[in-house]
């Protein structure tokens, strides 16, 4: 489970590049695809040893400036609720603005830790220009340039030092399974469906993430905890349909499992939503089932259901590895299969592989397809072993780990996912110099 950092100001103070560069990625921006393009809103960072998630709350906001006014109220308190320490982004050019006013009134009321960032501070001029800034109340400023990153250390520092210190998760906990998927898609039903109204549960633990319920779910001889989103209700400022509000919260409820549980509403299609879901779950390298809900709504011909998985399929590739279930929450059909699939996918994350029986079935799977030769070079691996992480990852040891192109560790991940069954789970393939 990690911290969240949010980035929160107005229009065009250079939030998204401090972002991109603090995730690393360098991802054109400028989107023809409107909407959350494989959330650039969300990334992971980390810094001395310490992750965190980063949410640009800039990337949401469609529309005039009039619009944002009460837009930008929205996604700070948002951030205020939501994320462990916000980032407040101004810019050293246009000076202090009404809107920076109105955010900073905002952010001094919060216990929590609030970094003033002062960007676009290139040289001594504009250093002597940020002064100005210590009229916000805010205390200490930031001064940094985000294009070329100066500043941005000092900056981190301070931040991950902030950050509250995480309880280790206790090694025997029950599995964690999240239930997520965009609103109305059926969670709550799907949840109900599960728990009965005959209430089958140990306890209601009131849950490690801010408001989520960690309900103890024991049926069936199943035992997991159920990282609930669905039942929270949000205080009435904050629309239901926000969009960065659902993906804040996912973000949280999938931070914090092992299995993401991936509700999706048929008659609707796997749409952007799910989409921005799935990439989540994917990158933070958790169990992912997906269940298409309400599928008795939908027009029955022959191979229906094929075509169907099949288009879901195409759309997550190239991680097409993942269990789909059909279910129906109102006539309860097959809610338990998606449970069963969900306690596989957990035992598939959770795998460990003896390293002889490891080398003994990879070694040769390599010598009869070694990597292709590069630029006259032949990479060697000579032994393998599986890394003690919590999820699945593996090193090569070979003699030019740079020569090996992706392709290539796609196939050797195609060939550990068959050998030793990783469905549902993303798996990592490292190689390293012998």
């Amino acid at each position: 489970m990690g911290n969240i950092v949010a980035i929160v100001g107005r229009p065009n103070v250079g939030k998204s590049t401090f972002f991109n560069r603090l995730i690393q990625r360098r991802e054109a921006i400028v989107d023809a695809v409107s909407g959350v393009t494989r959330d650039r809103n969300y990334g992971k960072s980390d810094w001395n040893g310490k992750t965190f998630s980063v949410i640009d709350t800039g990337g949401y906001v469609k529309g005039s400036d009039d619009i944002f006014e009460s837009e930008i109220d929205k996604q700070v308190e948002l951030a205020i609720d939501e994320a462990d320490a916000i980032i407040f982004m101004v810019d050293v050019e246009t000076g202090i603005t009404g809107m920076d006013e109105e955010v900073a009134k905002l952010l001094r009321k919060v216990k929590k830790p609030v970094f003033l960032v002062v960007n676009k501070v290139d040289n001594s001029k504009r250093l002597e220009n940020a002064v100005e800034f210590y009229s916000l109340g805010l205390g200490d400023y930031y001064p940094v340039a985000s294009t070329s990153g100066s500043g941005t250390g000092d900056l981190l520092d301070a931040l991950v030092e902030a950050l509250p210190e995480l309880e280790e998760e206790d090694e025997t906990e029950l599995p964690r399974f999240a239930v997520v998927g965009r609103p109305n898609a059926g969670k709550s039903s799907f949840i109900n469906a599960l728990i009965g109204e005959n209430r089958y549960i140990v306890t209601d633990i009131a849950g490690t993430t801010r408001d989520s319920i960690d309900t103890k779910y024991n049926r069936y001889g199943f035992e997991f905890n159920l990282v609930d989103t669905a039942g929270i209700r949000r205080k009435a400022k904050v629309k239901e349909d926000l969009e960065f509000y659902s993906v804040m919260r996912s973000v949280r409820a999938i931070e914090n499992c092992d299995v993401c549980l991936i509700i999706m509403d048929a008659t609707r299609g796997f749409d952007g939503q799910v989409q921005n879901i799935f990439w989540l779950a994917q990158r933070n390298r958790k169990g992912i089932v997906i269940l298409v809900n309400k599928w008795d709504l939908m027009e029955k011909e022959t191979n229906t259901l094929k075509e169907y998985e099949k288009q879901i399929r195409q759309e997550i590739e190239p991680f097409t590895d993942v269990p789909i279930v059909f279910i129906s929450v109102l006539t309860k059909q097959r809610v338990f299969k998606a449970i069963e699939t969900a306690v596989d996918v957990f035992k598939n994350r959770s795998k460990k592989i003896k390293t002889s029986e490891l080398n003994d079935t990879m070694l040769p799977i390599i010598e009869n397809y070694p990597p292709p030769a590069w630029k006259g070079k032949y990479v060697k691996i000579k032994f393998c072993m599986q890394l003690p992480t919590p999820q699945p990852q593996f090193a090569f040891f070979c003699n030019l780990p740079q020569y090996i192109r992706e392709p290539y560790k796609r196939y050797l991940e195609n060939q550990l996912r068959e050998k030793f069954d990783f469905t549902g789970v993303p798996v990592s393939v490292y190689f390293r110099k012998k």
